[in-house]
């Protein structure tokens, strides 16, 4: 009920549920068989939910609220070294930074369940969609009641193609690959090159760094990354810039756990120990 007036279709209902669409239209003809009610009209583009369904839906969310409120406050007082343990972070930090901790922690605790979810998209730490969370933000709470650390700042410089760099003349038209949230060519690069002029603009961190690796042009980077990408170099258009930083966070609920405070005090000091790949 509650996932299909949130997802709106039944295909949307079921991929949150983990089950087919289907299913979903036959638990919602038994319940509405049942109560003799109808509960949603059946759309073109998707089911519409009637005041009774809305109603039903107010009072399944509050009991899913309470739910994992529940849940949150009994895995924070679990101070077992067993089970699952969910941790979200950027697909472009696990490689070179999360992977040695993550084995290190399977070694040492080899009864956690370690469930990596790699993406940049801010899971939802009090629906318990993650226990753990590593993120690079100026803000990184979802709620006042996250918990935080912040493990290392980061800057971003200027980086090409070693053959883009060698012919590169700011005297001359530049051409930046940008990334689509900040559309522009940095303030400090043009004053060093006038004539810079935003050639690409793409939505992904990854295709950002291919092009700049194909000669395309510039691109701003975070030192890390540019750093670590085969066949870029640093030019000299952009100086070290402040970015986001780092941060490692939990519900204020979870962050007791003994296996979130296994994994973080593992995290912490081996990005720390690393922090001047972040910054100049």
């Amino acid at each position: 009920m509650l996932a299909l007036v949130r997802g709106k279709t039944l295909a949307a209902a079921g991929q949150s549920l983990g089950v087919s669409y289907t299913t979903v239209a036959r638990r919602i003809q038994t319940i509405e068989e049942t109560m003799g009610l109808q509960l949603f009209e059946r759309l073109a583009d998707g089911y519409r939910p009637t005041a009774a369904a809305m109603a039903m839906a107010e009072h399944a969310a509050r009991m899913e609220t309470e739910q994992h409120a529940l849940m949150r406050r009994l895995q924070g007082e679990d101070q077992r070294l067993t089970g699952p343990l969910v941790i979200t972070a950027p697909q472009l930090l696990i490689g070179p930074y999360i992977a040695p901790v993550l084995r290190h922690y399977a070694e040492t605790h080899p009864d956690v369940d370690l469930i990596l979810r790699a993406t940049n998209d801010l899971l939802d730490l009090s629906r318990r969609e993650a226990d753990l969370a590593l993120r690079i933000s100026g803000s990184p709470g979802d709620s006042p009641r996250i918990k935080g650390r912040k493990v290392c700042a980061q800057e971003t410089a200027s980086f090409a193609s070693l053959a883009y760099a060698e012919r590169l003349d700011p005297q001359l038209t530049v051409d930046w690959i940008v990334y689509e949230g900040h559309p522009h060519v940095p303030r400090k690069a043009l004053e060093r090159a006038p004539s810079s002029r935003v050639r690409y603009v793409f939505d992904d961190m990854v295709a950002i760094i291919g092009a700049a690796q194909a000669g395309l042009g510039v691109a701003r980077l975070p030192l890390f990354l540019g750093r670590s990408s085969p066949g870029l170099v640093q030019v000299p258009l952009l100086p070290p810039q402040p970015y986001a930083d780092i941060w490692v966070l939990a519900h204020e609920d979870v962050w007791p756990s003994a296996k979130v405070k296994a994994f973080r005090d593992m995290l912490v000091p081996a990005l720390r120990a690393r922090r001047g790949e972040f910054v100049a």
